[in-house]
């Protein structure tokens, strides 16, 4: 058995005993403002954290700061979020596995636009800007009943800067190994009815090599960096009391370099990654019972490589009707209107290189908070301008049965309609063949119980699910397509069934953070482990300040996987260390030391490509209040 796996083995037993510990260090606790933050995503209006039901993560802006993380993928693997397996360094292709689901199958929203590839399925990660985000919350389990397609496995919502009521700076450059350097900026305040945020960042690296010997087709011996820019734009208006105009846009461009083929090793290929986003919106309070949302958003995802002549684009646009009405003391209706519009660009569709699909959606959510029973019941239906119409609903009910300890549970159905590419390219079906079929929408119908605690410094939870996946599209055999290479098909049926264990608390003067996830993500027809999906998995992290310092550490593990449907080639587990020091010069100068794979674990992902060394990173910070 290989150190990494027996690391991660013995990593797997550590976040119950922690889950034990902080439950007794906390029989005395007092409730705390972290539970009254508000969130949004779970409902799609606003909630105080100690009511939600589902199963939700908030990650802030000091967490990101604090662990430097490279990427939002690596951010939310650090947090016992995700699964996340790429192909090389941080700027390059890389996915993210929530409860063991697809990729394609976890809805990204950032500030509320939807950011999605019609080309690949699901969000590109590698494109979504870090330096800009505030906060992100990540919903696990179904939420089609609320957001329409895509949502089977999760849902990740980021949230850029905002203005505040004061003028303020913050300013920030780091150097360390790789050839990494990074400088970014933002500012922020109000003047009159008027509040901004606005912040830029760069940062480069020159990498390491992305590929091993193990690559048949494309190991290249050589360095594969990166160069990448972002930006953000937020303009808010208080136009009356109670009525609220924002304007939010952003802008991420990546150039990575890859290792294209082996037979061409003088050749410096680059793949070029561009992620817009833009959003109107209005909010208006029209009485203390009712608030409503009018917004219009467009997102543009493009991904290009050079020299080899490959492009495509996916644009969306979404126009949205949402809001609230309370019923009475702890009742609330929510309604949701909306339409969407799909484009893709691509060579290879059939039809001159563009797909287009539009889909309207209506939906309808009833909430109650009764003493300390709660329930909710969510329900929608869109109708796709290609597959016709798809029904969705989500239960949950949750009892209060001591202070502060609550049993919960929920049953909810989702789907992820078919990507424009898997539709209309040669490997879409060929509807003029006899018995051949347009794709269905893969849907997803999830059962869960947990139990929930919160009270002072202290958060415990333990989710038990199982989501069973049907229609499930895969690359098969020819026949029903035009290509005899083969065909994209309806198939497959997944069993997605786990337990998550979470944990937060303070011990005398140290912060601890834990999670474990047991899953079993299988192919339900074969009994075999979904690829490159891990059975154990799990995450540590503490912090503590002492004096002028903040030191911090934390640990990621995961179990063996296989990198193939067959379960033939398998992946090594592995257990990274990394390491942070804080150090706050004045009040408004801080210094930063991180440490990346402590013990430089040679570890994979994905067969074939390598992932990053040892990592150092020197950071300093300077946030004046002008």
């Amino acid at each position: 058995m290989s150190h990494s796996l027996l690391a991660a083995r013995r990593l797997a037993s550590l976040p119950l005993a922690l889950s034990a510990l902080t439950l007794a260090a906390s029989a005395q606790a007092q409730v705390q403002n972290k539970l009254d933050t508000v969130v949004t995503t779970a409902t799609r209006t606003p909630q105080r954290l100690s009511e939600v039901l589902a199963d939700l993560t908030v990650i802030t802006r000091a967490d990101i700061e604090r662990q430097a993380s490279a990427s939002l993928a690596d951010l939310l693997r650090n947090n016992g979020c995700a699964e996340m397996v790429r192909n090389g360094g941080p700027a390059a292709t890389t996915s993210l596995y929530l409860r063991g689901a697809e990729t394609r199958h976890t809805l990204v929203l950032v500030d509320g636009v939807r950011i999605d590839s019609q080309s690949t399925g699901g969000a590109s990660w590698q494109g979504i800007p870090l330096a800009q985000i505030e906060r992100v919350e990540v919903l696990k389990g179904p939420a089609s009943a609320i957001y329409g397609s895509d949502a089977i496995g999760g849902v990740v919502q980021i949230f850029t800067r905002k203005g505040g009521s004061k003028t303020s700076l913050d300013l920030g450059v780091a150097a360390g190994n790789l050839g990494t350097a990074k400088l970014d900026g933002a500012m922020s305040g109000s003047a009159g009815i008027f509040d901004y945020a606005v912040s830029a960042a760069i940062d480069r690296s020159t990498g390491f090599n992305a590929t091993t010997p193990d690559n048949a087709f494309s190991y290249v011996p050589d360095r594969d960096g990166y160069r990448r820019h972002e930006g953000s734009l937020r303009l808010g208006a208080q136009i009356a009391e109670g009525h609220r105009a924002e304007l939010v846009a952003l802008r991420s461009h990546v150039n990575a370099q890859y290792d294209a083929s082996r037979s061409k090793p003088l050749v410096d290929d680059h793949a070029l990654q561009d992620t817009d986003a833009a959003r109107l919106a209005w909010t208006a309070q029209w009485a203390p019972a009712l608030q409503t949302q009018l917004s219009y958003g467009e997102s543009r995802d493009r991904y290009e490589t050079t020299p080899s002549p490959y492009l495509t684009i996916t644009h969306i646009k979404n126009l949205a009707l949402t809001g609230y009405y309370q019923l009475g003391q702890g009742q609330q209706i929510n309604f949701t209107g909306e339409r969407a519009e799909d484009k893709l660009e691509n060579s290879g569709l059939v039809t001159a290189g563009v797909g287009k699909r539009h889909r309207n959606a209506v939906g309808l959510g009833y909430i109650l908070n009764a003493g300390a029973f709660s329930f909710q019941a969510h329900g929608r239906h869109d109708d796709d301008s290609q597959f016709g119409g798809v029904d969705t609903g989500t239960l949950l009910a949750g009892y209060e049965v001591a202070p502060g300890l609550r049993i919960v549970g929920s049953v909810g159905s989702a789907f992820r309609a078919p990507t424009l590419y898997q539709q209309g390219t040669v490997y879409g079906p060929d509807l003029s063949k006899p018995g051949v079929k347009p794709l269905d929408a893969e849907h997803g119908h999830n059962v869960e119980f947990g139990l929930k605690y919160g009270a002072g410094d202290t958060e415990l939870s333990a989710t038990a699910y199982r989501n069973r996946v049907s229609n499930l599209i895969i690359f098969g055999a020819a026949g029903t397509c035009n290509s005899t290479f083969g065909c994209y098909q309806n198939v497959s049926l997944a069993r997605l069934q786990g337990l998550t264990l979470a944990g937060a608390t303070k011990l005398a003067m140290v912060n601890l953070k834990a999670s474990l996830d047991l899953q079993a993500p299988k192919d339900a027809g074969t009994g075999l482990l979904l690829a490159r999906r891990a059975k154990r998995l799990g995450t540590i992290n503490a912090d503590t300040e002492l004096g002028d310092w903040v030191l911090g550490a934390g640990v990621q593990a995961s179990g063996a996987r296989f990198d193939n449907a067959a379960n033939t080639r398998m992946l090594g587990g592995y257990a990274l260390l990394n390491l942070s020091a804080q150090y706050r010069i004045s009040r408004e100068l801080k210094m930063q030391f991180n440490v990346d794979n402590a013990f430089d674990r040679d570890y994979t992902t994905a067969f074939g490509y390598a992932s990053a060394p040892r990592t150092m990173l020197v950071s300093l910070r300077w946030s004046p209040q002008l």
